[in-house]
């Protein structure tokens, strides 16, 4: 049985409140585990299936169940969450490769809040109860585990997440009851990485900036493509001057010259050193 996960807004800042618990932001993709009848399904916020996907998922609770999590990897190598291969996990199909990768790539499921236990649906009731529920669950394996999260002290926590490098915090009201929505009850602070680049084309049909920088080689670098953050009054501004620093077209993009610069923030580099995710914070006017 599939429920439509409560989804976050965006807080501007770490923030502590007494009314709230804070919990890390698990850099994975959000999971929604039940198990019906004896029968186990997961499946994505969007409501895909991915239940072949995790094998070390399918051990049984004791009882009908549905739960809200983030499934995540963690690199054997760094110890960090990686967003990659967890990625790599979601879209693997075959039935040898998945197989593989339980071992060199072994998922965990991070579970933050119970819907539904034993046949009653608790979301109606206030989240810190259904936190004293979800504590009194034994879990199937080692492949699941509990979100910790701490009263009151979100921006201590949020110090911690930056430390350590990790995605950032989540705040929730401690009386929230869960919504099939975005709610402000819930609220994400992203840990940002911040980078200059230089803005070398656009898009000719939809809105997107080609990012580069220069290599310490000294040679250009493609870097991604800004689409989120980008206020009218600077699209104008690029556009105006990029009339005369263009180098070059295609079917799909107008290139420019690595003139103009930018600061965006990203939620990471990728391995393959491209931005994630990076939305436009400034130009960079110095020279």
């Amino acid at each position: 049985m599939f429920i439509s996960p409560m989804l976050l807004e965006t807080a501007h800042s770490p923030f502590s409140h007494s009314n709230y618990i804070f919990e890390p932001k698990i850099d994975g993709h959000r999971l929604i585990f039940s198990q019906q009848g004896g029968k186990i399904r997961l499946y994505t916020r969007h409501e895909t299936d991915c239940t072949r996907q995790y094998p070390e998922l399918l051990d049984q609770f004791d009882d009908d169940i549905i739960l809200d999590g983030e499934v995540a990897c963690t690199d054997p190598e760094t110890g960090s969450i990686d967003f990659e291969m967890v990625m790599n996990r979601f879209q693997a199909k075959k039935s040898d490769k998945i197989q593989r990768l339980i071992t060199t790539q072994p998922v965990t499921f991070v579970v933050f809040d119970i819907l539904q236990y034993k046949g009653k649906d608790l979301r109606k009731i206030p989240l810190i109860q259904r936190k004293e529920i979800l504590s009194g669950i034994q879990m199937p394996n080692k492949h699941f585990g509990v979100i910790p999260f701490v009263e009151a002290a979100g921006e201590a926590l949020f110090s911690q997440m930056e430390a350590q490098e990790l995605e950032g915090m989540v705040g929730k009201k401690q009386n929230s009851i869960y919504e099939s929505r975005r709610s402000a009850s819930w609220q994400k602070v992203i840990n940002w990485t911040y980078a200059e680049v230089f803005i070398t084309g656009y898009r000719k049909n939809e809105f997107g900036w080609l990012t580069s920088v220069i290599t310490e080689t000294g040679k250009l670098r493609a870097t991604g493509i800004i689409e989120l953050g980008v206020p009218p009054k600077a699209k104008q501004a690029l556009y105006g001057v990029s009339k005369s620093i263009v180098i070059g077209e295609d079917k799909n993009f107008v290139y420019l010259e690595p003139k103009i610069r930018a600061k965006v923030k990203t939620r990471n580099w990728t391995r393959n050193g491209m931005l994630r995710s990076p939305a436009f914070v400034e130009f960079n006017l110095s020279s």
